[in-house]
């Protein structure tokens, strides 16, 4: 993935804002924010690192709490997607006149419709970020640090496409779960990729079921060389892989083969239900680029 460009957003003004949790008012002062992004170029359908960099000046307050960093990045009124996730430190224990410099890895999912009469050739979203406590229910204690607009064109016409081949089940979805839409492998599942004839980024992000198979081995192929075999520590998991392009062969297109060692049918395990297919594994997306 290429590195880091100047593409930065900077909060240089104190901020201060005030809240009621647990009947007690709660106020943040003097946080700043710098957010970066690995691309110089937002696109759809694309996988990119965020660089996060707080800054607490000399007159912050200190938190008391532990909060949560919520960032949201709507389309028009449409929660397109979110990475709330909890800072490496603690907020309860960040000190005034600090930075606090960290980075996760987000997907912008497909959704600009390059068809649509409407579409002037680039989509904006609205990015927020913030803090709450994830344990207030009255949602009084959401502190908003940032708003941004943020430029988002097509991918580039050499993007890949991926398309699933044989061995997928139907999408599913489900917001409530943690990979909140997968398809569900057969003993091997396979997909079909255009060949950008150069390096590019794989990303498998998906899911086992270790009550039924714990110690089920997922194995990764491009045609039939093997890229990763390994058995999921937990029940989610997401693996990167740069290949190379001696990898993918001379030909337009490659196969990408998700398999694993065992498979299951959920009727003979679970007197409720009425599922006979035979299921290999989750997979969420599959991002190559």
């Amino acid at each position: 993935m290429r590195r880091r460009t100047g593409l930065l957003i900077w909060i240089s003004a104190a901020l201060i804002f005030g809240a009621l949790a647990c009947q007690k008012k709660v106020q943040v002062k003097g946080i700043g924010l710098d957010v970066g992004f690995a691309e110089k170029t937002l696109t759809d359908n694309l996988m990119t690192d965020v660089q996060y960099k707080w800054k607490t000046q000399s007159d912050f307050v200190k938190l008391g709490k532990d909060y949560t960093v919520f960032v949201h990045f709507w389309h028009g009124s449409n929660l397109l997607f979110q990475d709330d996730h909890v800072p490496p430190l603690p907020t309860s224990r960040w000190e005034p006149g600090q930075e606090y410099k960290y980075e996760r890895r987000i997907y912008i999912p497909s959704f600009i419709d390059e068809f649509d009469p409407k579409f002037k050739g680039e989509e904006a979203l609205r990015m927020v970020v913030g803090l709450y406590n994830p344990f207030d229910r009255t949602g009084q204690s959401k502190l908003e640090i940032l708003t941004q607009k943020l430029r988002v064109l097509p991918p580039p016409p050499d993007a890949p496409e991926i398309s699933y081949e044989g061995g997928w089940y139907d999408l599913e979805i489900d917001p409530a779960a943690p990979l909140k839409q997968w398809r569900w492998s057969g003993p091997e599942g396979r997909c079909l990729i255009d060949n950008p004839h150069r390096d590019a980024l794989l990303v498998v992000r998906g899911g086992v079921n270790k009550d039924a198979l714990p110690n089920q081995k997922v194995i990764f192929k491009i045609n039939d060389l093997i890229v990763d075999e390994f058995v999921p520590a937990e029940s989610t998991f997401e693996k990167s892989y740069n290949i190379k392009k001696e990898m993918l062969g001379e030909k337009d297109s490659f196969i990408f083969i998700a398999t694993c060692d065992q498979t299951f049918i959920p009727a003979r395990l679970y007197p409720q239900s009425k599922d006979e297919r035979e299921l290999g594994i989750q997979v969420s997306f599959i991002y190559f680029r």
